[in-house]
C-alpha cells in the first residue's frame, strides 16, 4: 500500500518550534519530490514548502521563509519539516505531498494538527 503518514503535530505556545515527519511507505521517496502544505479552518489550502527528488533544491512560502526548513532522510524514507519561531497563523493541519516534479504533487497523506495557542 502506498502511504504517507505525518506526525509530530500537537500544541505549541507562539514563538515555539515543532518538527513534523512525513514517513512514506510503498514507494522510494527519493525517487519523488516532497512538499508540504498546510490548510486552516476557512482557509484554502496553501503550498508552505517543497524539496525537489534531483537537486534538492527547496521552494518557502514567503509567510514561512526564514523560519521553517524542510529536509529529507532517504535511509529512512521520511521527510521532515522543522518549523520554528510559530505564532497563531501558523494554526492548521499539515499535509505531506509527493509527486515527480514540485510542481506536480498529486499524492496527501492524512495530515497532523499544529495548534499555536497561549
Amino acid at each position: 500500500q502506498v502511504q504517507l503518514v505525518e506526525s509530530g503535530g500537537g500544541l505549541v505556545q507562539p514563538g515555539g518550534s515543532l518538527r513534523l515527519s512525513c514517513a512514506a511507505s510503498g514507494f522510494p521517496l527519493a525517487d519523488y519530490a516532497i512538499g508540504w502544505f498546510r490548510q486552516a479552518p476557512g482557509k484554502k489550502r496553501e503550498e508552505v514548502s517543497c524539496i525537489s527528488s534531483s537537486d534538492s533544491s527547496t521552494y518557502y512560502a514567503d509567510s514561512v521563509k526564514g523560519r521553517f526548513a524542510i529536509s529529507r532522510d532517504n535511509a529512512k524514507n521520511t521527510a521532515y519539516l522543522q518549523m520554528n519561531s510559530l505564532n497563531t497563523e501558523d494554526t492548521a493541519r499539515y499535509y505531506c505531498a509527493y509527486g515527480i516534479v514540485c510542481n506536480g504533487l498529486d499524492a496527501w497523506g492524512q495530515g497532523t494538527l499544529v495548534t499555536v495557542s497561549s
